[in-house]
């Protein structure tokens, strides 16, 4: 009887520590200690340390939202994007980006309007279908430097549709989500694939009325 017997072990604790921190927490974290009235890309990855991937792209995706400013967001994006295929493990921006000033108040305003929504999709947004973090980072990149270049497309109001995918990206890169990467990954190809199709159709009828 003895013999039969068996010892059940009981389930291992999930170690809250290994578990990605809300990217809500993490956001509002750089919010309140924001430094004076400025504030620099250099100190922003200093604070961030591991995260510092997907919380700078999230944090440009938020900015490139606002009119205006997805020229200059388009190529800078394409910095830490082209560093994410490399496989490094942090963004690195030349010293003259790093050290540029940059209003305080101004990130903090774009972060707390996005801060709602971004704590409803934490809500739906968890650790799944698990991805090797180096193929993540890679796919991820490959993807934001594809969309880094729609930023520059000249058709109208079209950088909101790519700062929302960076953005879906980045989030699922923190929240170790695999399937809304691959979700994301999917709609960047349905997006290139339908902006190069419009592009070419301009060009054509351009070249139709010119000729």
């Amino acid at each position: 009887m003895a013999s039969m017997l068996r010892h059940e072990h009981p389930s291992k604790p999930v170690d809250a520590k290994s578990l990605p921190i809300p990217v809500t927490a993490t956001l509002t974290d750089l919010v309140n200690n924001l430094p004076g009235e400025h504030f620099t890309i250099e100190w922003l990855l200093g604070r961030l340390d591991r995260r510092s991937f997907g919380i700078v792209m999230l944090v440009m995706s938020l900015v490139a939202m606002v009119p205006g400013i997805s020229l200059l967001i388009g190529p800078l994006l394409a910095i830490p994007a082209f560093e994410m295929i490399l496989g490094r493990s942090g963004p690195s921006f030349p010293k003259r980006i790093a050290v540029y000033p940059l209003r305080s108040s101004a990130l903090a305003g774009i972060v707390k309007r996005a801060l709602p929504l971004l704590a409803m999709l934490e809500k739906i947004v968890h650790p799944r279908w698990p991805i090797s973090p180096g193929l993540s980072r890679r796919a991820a990149g490959l993807a934001i430097l594809a969309l880094s270049g729609l930023f520059l497309a000249p058709l109208p109001l079209i950088q909101i549709v790519p700062a929302l995918l960076v953005a879906l990206i980045a989030l699922a890169y923190l929240e170790e989500d695999g399937l809304l990467l691959c979700v994301s990954l999917l709609a960047t190809l349905v997006l290139m694939l339908v902006t190069t199709a419009a592009i070419w159709g301009a060009v054509l009828g351009w070249m139709h009325i010119t000729g």
